[in-house]
């Protein structure tokens, strides 16, 4: 009779850490995505903005054609990233920052441009959500951090495949991002 009941202990108490192991694997997976959720709406914010600001420069700045092109191109194909793909959406928004990064490298290259009321008011409402977007990714960047590293270590790496482990990126400035924007008129 003992030996069952230390049976039964053992049972339960593997249960019992399944569940807990279970439980945590959600709470993280819905952590990450509330903290993307933030995100994702200083994302539509800046998405909204953009086809106004590429307005007012083209009205300064019509021969930058192809800049311009760029930036609408890079905003339609973040724009076309499925919501629930993270990891792609990081991507592509790294790709619009860069080409956000050269329309107002055109405001210094365009003196009446840069003394636009319409442009500075844009420039200051597309500064106020990228530091919004600031604080959301270091939020964000926490809780992927938390979320990879209990997938990744014990006991969670013991069960990632059995309770649906998703690994998230980082939502980091890639490479391209961090180098100076050059502007040539040749």
């Amino acid at each position: 009779m003992s030996i069952l009941l230390i049976i039964i202990a053992i049972v339960a108490l593997l249960a019992f850490l399944l569940v807990i192991v279970f439980n945590r694997f959600v709470k993280n997976k819905n952590v990450v995505k509330d903290a993307w959720s933030n995100i994702d709406v200083a994302l539509k914010r800046r998405y909204d903005l953009i086809p106004n600001l590429v307005e007012t420069v083209k009205g300064y700045a019509a021969h930058e054609k192809t800049t311009l092109e760029s930036v609408i191109n890079a905003r339609n194909a973040a724009m076309a990233v499925p919501s629930d793909d993270i990891n792609a959406q990081i991507k592509a928004e790294n790709h619009l920052q860069q080409t956000l990064r050269s329309i107002f490298a055109l405001g210094e290259a365009y003196p009446d441009l840069k003394a636009n009321a319409g442009f500075l008011d844009l420039q200051q409402k597309l500064n106020e959500i990228e530091e919004n977007l600031e604080r959301s990714r270091r939020y964000y960047n926490g809780t992927v951090r938390e979320n990879n590293t209990y997938g990744e270590s014990m006991p969670g790496v013991l069960f990632a495949g059995m309770f649906g482990y998703q690994h998230f990126d980082f939502f980091e400035v890639d490479a391209a991002t961090r180098e100076n924007v050059k502007v040539s008129f040749e």
